[in-house]
């Protein structure tokens, strides 16, 4: 097993001496043995693992056999994707079923927690396992996941299946990329990845739209049960496609995988997500549930790392790769802009529903440009790093197309907006994004060792999950506290206040009930919550261009020995 501290840089295998060439018993040039090809192959290939830290690697498979494997695989993308999404068009109709509108941040980030801890975890096992392994998992708990969710009976059942099909849906997610890194080189990485990623942006684009016209037509809980059967035939698929080499053979596997690690990480994000969610929304801030819960998180979140650097002998994410200052900053760059663009993705579709009144259908429709432009950029810029083998500036050109696009939502999405610019403003974030995500993973694959890109391609998505959770709670937590805010000073002083401002706040269906006056209070205190999710997009998107600065312009190398 490879030392833990063992170099950051770029592959750069040592020449092979000519003896490790020559038979194991020094014959002379006359002498002839049996099994000399055979024994001279063995040496070749052991050689060859030696140079990439024992990792076996694939042969490079020809285009079509890699179409093939991969298509299978995104098909699995796609529904993962679509899955993340589609709760943000459903939010409304799910919470006012189970009248629980102050779940909201819960039932978005359980699916999203579930990434979390799985995605991290995953890299490990299926260098251990196989790929296929993995599939099979992740393809089962997601099928079984998104069914729970379809006969959901209570706001908390709702949020159980979302943590189950997480746990599988990231998975799959996962195990795409690490099966693209196996068989593809790093300078056509880029263009693979944004293949990929046309996949991705397409799902999570569809999420709402597809979620919001079964709603619309047939009910919220066929917006799971109808993805079920795409599910299972995509998992088998995958399955059968995939032909990956083990990673690692050793007997006493499960032992090395790091499942402490993973669960202070988790039971660090869920405290802070209650910790947050909690304060000021159900409980003052001043309750025993906030100042247990935050510095528990705290505490955890610390241990997580001390498990990390000294207590597990393969860590989920190895914390001394993030001394690697590329490292450092594509995670961090990643985190930040997951904060921002769920942040937009989960409370823009309200926004449109309440404050322009739009059905389920059209508010995730005006985020189709937002999918595209995720497409867009990914593939965009995979192109141009293949061309140009660099990506430093790129990223640049990427941070102020996300600043820009942040600032505009914030000056406009106010009481009114015209029709069009909403989809200009969207389609220039996920560019922007699109390209965020694909740059940074290539400059983290390409910054580490080829024995630790599945482990440093999980530790990316773990910075995306928890991102992306942390940023939906956060957004969450502001939006609840100013819309009970605003409702207090506009409406606190009427007759039936408390009942009818509790009503509001667990059911956006209720405006429609609402007698003229007490509606315009409502959707002014609606129209400041949603300023206050906007400034937190605009902060995080800033945040995400300030660390991306520190990145650094590695090697792309052209073929998978990366010689």
């Amino acid at each position: 097993m490879a030392k833990r501290n063992d170099s950051l840089k770029v592959l750069a295998p040592e020449p092979v001496d000519a003896d490790e060439h020559s038979p194991l018993l020094g014959r002379t040039d006359g002498q002839q043995r049996d099994g000399e090809d055979t024994l001279e192959a063995q040496a070749e290939q052991e050689q060859r693992e030696h140079d990439v830290g024992a990792v076996p690697i694939a042969d490079e498979p020809s285009t079509r056999k890699l179409l093939l494997t991969m298509s299978s695989l995104w098909v699995c993308t796609f529904f993962a994707a679509l899955d993340a999404t589609i709760v943000a068009t459903l939010s409304g109709p799910i919470t006012a079923s189970f009248n629980s509108g102050t779940l909201f941040s819960w039932i978005a980030s359980g699916y999203l927690i579930a990434n979390a801890a799985f995605q991290p975890l995953s890299g490990k096992l299926t260098d251990i396992y196989g790929r296929r392994a993995g599939i099979a998992f992740a393809s089962v708990f997601f099928a079984a996941g998104t069914l729970i969710c379809g006969f959901a009976t209570s706001g908390w059942v709702m949020i159980l299946g979302r943590v189950v099909a997480g746990s599988g849906g990231g998975c799959l997610n996962t195990i795409s990329t690490f099966v693209g890194s196996d068989l593809i080189p790093l300078r056509k990485r880029g263009v693979w990845q944004g293949f990929g990623n046309i996949v991705f942006g397409t799902g999570m684009g569809l999420g709402g739209v597809f979620g919001g016209a079964i709603h619309d037509s047939i009910g919220w809980r066929y917006a799971f049960f109808i993805q079920v059967p795409f599910i299972v035939v995509g998992g088998i698929a995958a399955f059968l496609s995939v032909d990956v080499p083990v990673k690692d053979t050793e007997t006493d596997k499960i032992r090395r995988v790091d499942f402490l690690g993973a669960f202070t990480l988790v039971a660090s994000l869920v405290l802070l997500l209650l910790g947050i969610n909690s304060g000021g929304n159900i409980v003052p801030w001043s309750h025993p549930i906030v100042l247990v819960s935050l510095p528990l998180s705290v505490v955890f979140f610390l241990a997580f790392i001390y498990i990390e650097d000294r207590v597990a002998s393969e860590p989920i994410i190895p914390v001394r790769l993030l001394l690697n200052q590329t490292v450092a900053a594509a995670c961090l760059t990643n985190w930040f802009a997951t904060m921002s663009v769920f942040g937009l993705i989960y409370y823009g579709p309200i926004y449109f529903q309440i404050i322009k009144g739009l059905s389920a259908t059209r508010a995730g429709v005006l985020f189709i440009p937002q999918s595209a432009g995720t497409a867009l950029g990914s593939l965009s810029s995979g192109l141009i790093m293949r061309a140009t083998g660099k990506y430093w500036w790129l990223n640049i050109i990427t941070q102020i197309l996300m600043v820009t696009g942040s600032s505009l939502v914030l000056a406009t999405f106010k009481a009114t907006v015209a029709d069009i610019p909403p989809y200009i403003y969207l389609f220039v974030i996920g560019t922007a994004y699109g390209s965020i995500i694909t740059i940074t993973l290539i400059g983290l694959i390409a910054a580490v060792d080829h024995k630790y890109q599945a482990v440093i391609t999980s530790a990316s998505y773990a910075f995306r999950s928890t991102g992306s959770s942390i940023g939906i709670t956060i957004a969450s937590a502001v939006f609840q506290n100013l819309l009970k805010k605003g409702l207090y000073e506009r409406l606190g002083d009427k007759p039936g206040a408390e009942d009818e401002i509790r009503r509001i706040r667990d059911n956006v269906d209720e405006l429609k009930h609402l007698s003229r006056g007490w509606r315009d209070a409502a959707i002014e205190a609606y129209v400041d919550a949603f300023r206050g999710v906007w400034v937190v997009v605009l902060g995080f998107a800033i945040l995400t261009a300030f660390v991306s600065f520190f990145m650094r312009q590695q090697v792309l190398h052209k073929n998978l020995e990366r010689k």
